[in-house]
């Protein structure tokens, strides 16, 4: 038998009130006996059923566990991209500290929230590499995201359909997986100079991969820094302005039945795209049998129950404290 509390601190401290308690009431019935003459065996014989009774609810309340039953716990995940755009831009400081900071604080917090799935980073400008392949461990994906920063990319420019295409093609190295499953985090400002995103938006509405964009940035923007000072517009010689460009985002988005959000110092949407994904399908990515002992609490519990009512209606001519 086996013990689901067995806390025998707790159980001695009851035994122990209990015969203190029932050792009083003893003596005081005897002295009384004396002038009375009541029974003696009727009193022996609710004794005996009260102390029955008591052990009964401290076996209950310690819970008894019999037999061994086998159960199969299935596991679900969800496989996430996070494609996080390193182009020049994401240094534009509309975002205090900047907009890359900001990402990079934010997704930290966000991973947390997604133990049980496998996440990977995609990082791209004009063209996308992965950072992190798909992964359950969180202590890399942490790693990864510290070491962000543009110099990682080219310096050339920014083509959104890029990470998705990288994305869809690790989706498809694991088959087994349901597409229901499958979703991709887009991060940018928005700022496109790709032409072959529509293809890529055919392919992912065809597969059923969801793509939740999340636009960094404000629409009056700001200046890059760039060393001491910032990047300058060579068409008008004047300091280069980024803005947050979200009309392409909000397209991705809604072609492929995932969400459009914000995160400026105005608007902070993270808790609601932590919410979208998780009420994502997850596919069931394995299963265990574990071994369960069944409580047998109640039983005990209901004969002690049953003797405490019998012990109340049983006719007993005796004195009462």
């Amino acid at each position: 038998m086996i013990w689901a509390y067995p806390d025998l601190t707790l159980i001695g401290i009851l035994a122990a009130v209990f015969g203190v308690l029932y050792f009083i009431y003893l003596i005081r019935f005897w002295r009384i006996n004396k002038r009375l003459k009541v029974k003696k065996h009727r009193l022996l014989m609710k004794m005996g059923l009260r102390t029955i009774y008591f052990i009964l609810f401290l076996v209950a309340l310690a819970g008894p566990s019999v037999g061994n039953a086998t159960k199969e716990i299935k596991q679900e995940g969800k496989d996430l991209f996070i494609a996080i755009d390193l182009s020049q831009s994401m240094k534009a400081t509309d975002i205090s500290p900047s907009r890359l900071q900001r990402v990079k604080y934010e997704l930290k917090n966000l991973i947390k929230n997604f133990s049980t799935d496998r996440i990977g980073l995609i990082i791209f400008s004009s063209e996308a590499f992965i950072q992190c392949p798909l992964t359950f461990d969180q202590n890399v994906l942490q790693l990864h995201l510290d070491g962000l920063n543009t110099s990682l990319v080219p310096n050339s420019g920014t083509d959104i359909a890029a990470p998705l295409a990288l994305a869809i093609k690790k989706f498809h190295t694991d088959e087994n997986q349901d597409p229901k499953s499958k979703s991709i985090v887009l991060i940018s400002d928005g700022e496109n100079f790709g032409d072959n995103l529509n293809n890529i938006l055919d392919q992912l509405k065809d597969e059923g991969i969801r793509v939740f964009s999340l636009g960094v940035g404000t629409e009056k923007g700001s200046t890059i820094p760039r060393g001491n000072g910032v990047i300058m517009d060579e068409s008008s010689n004047a300091p280069a302005v980024s803005k947050l460009s979200s009309n392409t985002l909000k397209r991705i988005a809604s072609e492929t039945n995932g969400q459009y959000f914000e995160i400026s110092d105005e608007s902070q949407e993270i808790p609601q795209l932590i919410s979208s994904i998780e009420k994502l399908e997850g596919a069931v990515t394995g299963s265990r049998t574990v071994e369960a002992s069944a409580n047998k609490f109640f039983y005990f519990l209901l004969a002690a129950l049953g003797l405490a009512i019998l012990d109340m209606i049983l006719p007993l001519k005796t004195i009462s404290m």
